[in-house]
């Protein structure tokens, strides 16, 4: 079997920037944390096949859950079979190297020599994709830039880069749940949202947000058994599917 690094360094290359831009002619299922629930994304896998569907992960594929690595191979094979159809975007779980963190029980069983390698490849993943409806997907939250365009030009560990992969969100305040998760309320939300031209947001990261934030601009999934045993939701956005707001995204359970 080949080593679990070497098939990240083949399937996610470094060519890639770090913003996706996704095609409006398919259907687009956002998966959200999944967090070593291998039969949540084997699931995926099999409801929504590829090319006929664009998947995009919203990261944190390890850690915490029972398989680890089997989710990394799950999604990096179909990345090779179909890669303009399967993307994966850096959630804080995939920027160990960058931040440091714990519960990292994934990480610390790897030799350093192949957590290096496997970091040194996940390093160079995109920190967001975009939709022409309007539709924003990230790991976290919404960075402070003037444009979109300016998120290829984002260094790891820049205020930027840690909205995306750490930011958090509330309704009430923006007082962070720990140093390294920066809390952002509804004017941040809002003034980054008019400046990079975002209609809608869909995103994962924080288990205990609300599913829909800031008048249903904003929608929290959850592709995982790790929080508990609750329902494991993916994002759905149809072709031609007029977006108003992330409630005119279809909540799927697998």
């Amino acid at each position: 079997m080949e080593a679990i690094d070497r098939l990240i360094e083949r399937a996610f290359d470094r060519g890639q920037g770090r913003l996706v831009r996704l095609p409006d002619d398919r259907p687009v299922v956002f998966i959200g944390d999944v967090h070593g629930d291998h039969d949540a994304v084997e699931r995926v896998l099999e409801a929504f096949p590829r090319p006929e569907h664009v998947l995009v992960f919203l990261g944190d594929l390890v850690d915490r859950g029972p398989d680890s690595e089997g989710v990394l191979r799950a999604v990096a094979a179909a990345r090779l079979q179909a890669d303009r159809s399967v993307h994966l975007l850096m959630g804080n779980h995939e920027a160990w190297a960058v931040q440091p963190f714990r519960p990292a029980d994934f990480w610390e069983r790897l030799a350093p020599a192949v957590a290096g390698r496997l970091a040194g490849s996940l390093e160079a993943l995109p920190f967001a994709a975009w939709h022409a409806s309007g539709l924003f997907a990230v790991h976290g939250a919404l960075p402070a830039l003037p444009n979109l365009n300016a998120i290829d030009a984002v260094s790891l560990g820049t205020e930027a880069w840690r909205a995306m992969t750490w930011g958090d969100l509330s309704e009430d305040h923006d007082i962070p749940l720990a140093v390294c998760r920066p809390m952002y309320g509804r004017e941040d939300f809002e003034t980054r949202a008019a400046a990079l031209g975002i209609r809608a947001v869909v995103r994962s990261h924080q288990p205990h947000a609300p599913t829909y934030l800031f008048d249903d601009r904003c929608l929290t999934v959850f592709t995982s058994n790790a929080y508990g045993g609750g329902p494991r939701h993916v994002a759905v956005l149809s072709p031609g599917w007029p977006l108003r707001t992330a409630r005119d995204l279809e909540l799927v359970v697998v």
